[in-house]
């Protein structure tokens, strides 16, 4: 990871759907997934919205968020490879209503990561072979203390990374029991 955030093996796509965080520190990592269209991978629509391009017309269901300003720090993709829309030192606009451990607002202080999913299927070897050397890296380099799932931070409201998330296969990789 160089000094502005941004990690040497990502393919970085900046994201204007970002700011500062109010305070330095990042103890929290938030895993989501996320498809666009729906159910459907390997196309630019996540990168688009995520860059404010999404073009409303392309499919029925981009008239509904192509208005959206919404980011991730990073996507790990199907295949295992990786994007960063925002830099590890600014914050990403993921979590939006959220509570943990009794404090609100988690974009403030966490980093996101969506994988390229939805709650319906399970991911690949290859997202959780990147995901688990981002988490290893983010821990170590941004001082992750903590990692859990958008459904932990918005229940009720958000669902991702599902049911088919394997959190004990990532708990057993990065050494600590999981969601936190």
């Amino acid at each position: 990871m160089d000094e502005a955030g941004w990690v040497h093996e990502a393919q970085a796509l900046p994201s204007p759907n970002c700011d500062s965080y109010p305070q330095p520190a990042v103890p929290l990592l938030l895993i989501h997934n996320i498809s666009l269209p729906p159910y459907q991978y390997g196309g630019d629509g996540v990168a688009q919205l995520f860059g404010n391009t999404l073009d409303a017309d392309a499919h029925p269901y981009y008239a509904g968020i192509a208005h959206l300003r919404v980011s991730a720090h990073f996507l790990v993709r199907r295949d295992g490879s990786l994007l960063q829309f925002v830099s590890t030192r600014q914050r990403a606009w993921h979590a939006g209503v959220s509570q943990w451990r009794g404090r609100e607002r988690c974009n403030d202080f966490a980093l996101g990561i969506e994988l390229e999913g939805c709650d319906f299927e399970p991911f690949t070897h290859a997202q959780y072979r990147t995901l688990t050397a981002l988490t290893l890296l983010l821990q170590q380099q941004c001082g992750i203390t903590a990692i859990s799932g958008h459904e932990h931070v918005a229940p009720g409201r958000k669902t991702d990374p599902g049911p088919f998330f394997d959190w004990s296969r990532l708990a057993a990789a990065v050494g600590r029991p999981l969601p936190e």
